[in-house]
């Protein structure tokens, strides 16, 4: 009886007890407040700086920083290791004007950034208007602002350059540690973007609904001279074509008619608000999507089989421009007139006091 005992506790252990343990002690448990489930998003894009960087934005794993405010907020991040991590927003904000914002931009704009970047935060987090259903905000550019872990910075600059680099973003963060720009007491939805072309977009121009004060159209000296502020797209009739049939499939482009593409509506800044191609009518924001462009501040061309379209500036020309704010920096302008010149009628205050 005794051997028998000793029999079955072995089977016991062997098939039920050892695999338990080993089930358990496989995975990081996370704490029930963090456990997201959200798409896995890879794209490539490329930064402010012209780096190509693969974005991932995954909270649906253990891979998650958790960033805290001061008002004890949250947002998830995708982490660079099998860890969940706290940083806090001022640490948060190093990756992000560094992947944001070249490090040889003048002190000033980068300050600028800095607050712009840090008023864009809190807004997403205090009201809830996250693109992504679990996730207050990502590190993809294109769809919230871009993020970028300090040794993966460091390792894409030149060795000479890094540490000097990095001190100086960190510089611009603790600067202007806790200020954000609000609007009748509020912190603002700090839209930014790569270059103007000379000249920023309002809010309802873009996206219409609301209409954010504080987002008003204004004039920016100085960023013809930055890469960003032209470029040039190019199609044969027939890759034109099928890039408007890819999205509107009843799309027909007679193109031995002189009208077969029209612009037929500017907003106030002179960026394309309605444009025509053959029988179809498109906004000039879709257009931008479907064809690649860096902007909606275009004009086109029809040489024999070839459509060119020339764009000036790059992004939605929403808020403040970076190359303008480094342009105005050299001018001599601070941070805080910076973001002052780019939001209408604004206030720059300390976080803590509202």
């Amino acid at each position: 009886m005794k051997k028998f005992f000793i029999y079955f506790l072995g089977f016991v252990i062997v098939f039920f007890i050892a695999p338990a343990i080993c089930t358990v002690t496989s995975c990081t448990v996370m704490p029930k407040e963090i456990q997201k489930t959200v798409a896995v998003q890879n794209e490539k894009e490329e930064s402010s700086d012209g780096d190509t960087q693969n974005y991932v934005f995954n909270s649906g794993s253990c891979d998650i920083y958790v960033v805290k405010d001061e008002l004890g907020k949250q947002l998830l991040l995708p982490a660079i290791s099998d860890v969940i991590k706290e940083i806090n927003l001022e640490e948060y904000l190093y990756g992000v004007v560094s992947s944001e914002m070249p490090a040889n931009f003048e002190i000033e704009a980068l300050k600028a950034q800095a607050v712009v970047a840090r008023t864009y935060t809190i807004y997403q987090i205090n009201n809830n208007s996250s693109k992504h259903e679990n996730a207050d905000i990502c590190d993809n550019y294109a769809c919230c602002q871009a993020w970028i872990s300090k040794e993966d910075r460091i390792s894409k600059w030149n060795e000479e350059e890094a540490e000097s680099n990095w001190n100086k973003i960190v510089e611009a963060v603790n600067s202007t540690s806790g200020k954000v720009i609000t609007y009748d007491g509020k912190p603002i939805n700090a839209f930014f973007h790569s270059n103007s072309g000379g000249v920023t977009e309002s809010s309802t121009a873009v996206w219409g609904g609301i209409d954010f004060p504080y987002l008003k159209s204004v004039e920016t000296a100085g960023e013809e001279g930055y890469k960003q502020y032209s470029s040039q797209v190019q199609f044969s009739k027939q890759e034109l074509l099928n890039k408007i049939k890819e999205k509107y499939q009843d799309c027909e482009i007679d193109f031995s008619q002189q009208n077969c593409i029209e612009i037929l509506e500017y907003t106030t800044s002179g960026r394309v608000k309605t444009i025509k191609f053959g029988n179809k009518e498109i906004a000039g924001t879709e257009a931008r999507t479907i064809l690649g462009l860096k902007s909606t501040n275009f004009t086109f061309s029809i040489n024999g089989e070839i459509v060119t379209f020339s764009v000036t500036g790059y992004g939605h020309g929403v808020g403040m421009s970076q190359t303008g704010a480094d342009a105005l920096a050299k001018t001599g302008l601070k941070f805080d007139e910076i973001i002052k010149h780019f939001y209408t009628n604004v206030e720059i205050v300390e976080l803590n006091s509202l």
